[in-house]
């Protein structure tokens, strides 16, 4: 059986690393492969089915690298009660969402397995293509224990579709670590500080000691992975950095300090900015738990100075949202409000290749290149002049490919 060829023709095509768009240039697209790119006189059109793109933007698919997929309610310690099919039969609703809204590859950094990323994959299931760490590393009491204080009992059956698992002690770390990473594990994270979502700990709280941090690192090391972590504060920070983590989640009230470590590790760091904004505004009417919801508010205005302390130093800065339940629909809010920091080219960047480096696909996805995949959006219009334009995907967004296969088009 052939391969249908697909052209792209006439289309301004964004060059995230330049902050530029290309005018006047076509793409062929064969499989699921970008196969050539080039001025629009000089590529080999063919048999092609030809799409225009005239007065439109091509530009690779985004990436979103802080999510949770299984999230399907805002009350993580009821979705641990629930049946894996009925959570798996919600997470489609949210991963076709995030393939509508033109997201083409997503990290999931607690809770999703290699069963959805095998059904994403498969066709199974429309949706992004799902990079997932498993469940994430939780010390008792710390961000990821969803106990109330006066519960004892802790059900961690491997079918429970908790996001995380509860290991204390460097044996059972190292434990934990490795049967993520046999069950297909990208990478491992863990709870470096106190969190949001979580009844017991404090935000202020760090979580792990170095020891337990180290096997954690370690064992990723030995499985050619790494470990990304959560973390709040300076200290928390600053401590996984010591150990080895090479992601940092959220620091939100990190400091010139940590932006110092983070720069001589070659860390990555992931702003959430859009679940505190979601969380504050809606959080309790999705089923977050009141006493988690005022936690919220200290780390709320603190995520756009840390956003501000990290740009300015020029680290490598990767796209993130963290939202849950029915606040998944606000996953391109994180656009604008980067934007109060950054230009318009360094939030796309961080959407698309910067996040590629993290993820270790540089290359393969977030450029529109030969050899990459075919995941590429249409936009009516020109996003490093009018950012916005990306949040409106029912106005502006023409033509949504993943790997090649046309999910959503509104050419004429």
């Amino acid at each position: 059986m052939s391969t249908v060829r697909i052209l792209l023709r006439d289309v301004a095509v964004l060059d995230a690393d330049a902050g530029e768009l290309v005018e006047g240039q076509a793409v062929v697209v064969e499989g699921d492969r970008i196969a050539e790119t080039g001025p629009a006189g000089s590529v080999r059109a063919g048999d092609a089915v030809a799409l225009d793109g005239r007065g439109m933007t091509l530009m690779p698919g985004l990436i979103d690298a802080h999510v949770h997929v299984t999230a399907v309610t805002a009350d993580l310690a009821a979705l641990e009660g629930w049946s894996p099919a009925y959570v798996t039969a919600r997470a489609a609703g949210v991963l076709r969402g995030m393939l509508d809204r033109g997201f083409t590859t997503v990290r999931d950094v607690a809770g999703a397995d290699f069963g959805l990323a095998a059904a994403v994959e498969e066709g199974l299931l429309p949706g992004p293509r799902l990079v997932f760490g498993g469940k994430a590393l939780s010390q008792t009491g710390g961000h990821g224990d969803p106990r109330p204080a006066g519960r004892v009992a802790l059900d961690q059956h491997p079918c429970c579709p908790a996001l995380t698992v509860v290991a204390d002690g460097v044996p059972e770390v190292r434990r934990a670590a490795r049967e993520q990473l046999r069950r297909g594990a990208h990478h491992v994270k863990v709870m470096l500080s106190g969190g949001i979502a979580s009844p017991t700990d404090r935000i202020d709280s760090v979580q792990f000691s170095m020891e337990e941090l180290r096997a954690v690192v370690e064992e990723a090391a030995a499985a050619n992975r790494y470990v990304t972590g959560h973390a709040y504060t300076a200290e928390a920070v600053n401590r996984g950095l010591e150990a080895g983590v090479r992601c940092i989640e959220h620091g939100n009230l990190m400091d010139d300090s940590s932006v110092a470590r983070l720069r001589e590790a070659g860390a990555f760091y992931v702003p959430t900015l859009a679940t505190y904004a979601a969380l504050a505004e809606e959080g309790r009417e999705h089923g977050f738990p009141a006493d988690q919801h005022r936690k919220v508010f200290e780390v709320l205005d603190a995520g756009l100075r840390a956003l501000e302390l990290a740009h300015r130093a020029g680290l490598p800065i990767v796209y993130g949202t963290d939202l849950l339940g029915g606040m998944h629909r606000r996953q391109l809010t994180e656009l604008t409000l980067r934007a109060e920091v950054q230009p318009a080219a360094e939030v796309l960047r961080s959407a698309t290749t910067v996040a590629a480096r993290l993820l270790g696909l540089q290359g393969r996805v977030g450029v529109v290149a030969p050899g990459a995949f075919a995941d590429l959006l249409l936009v009516d219009g020109n996003p490093l002049e009018r950012l916005a334009l990306l949040t409106e995907p029912e106005r502006h967004l023409r033509l949504v490919m993943k790997a090649g296969a046309i999910h959503r088009q509104e050419l004429s």
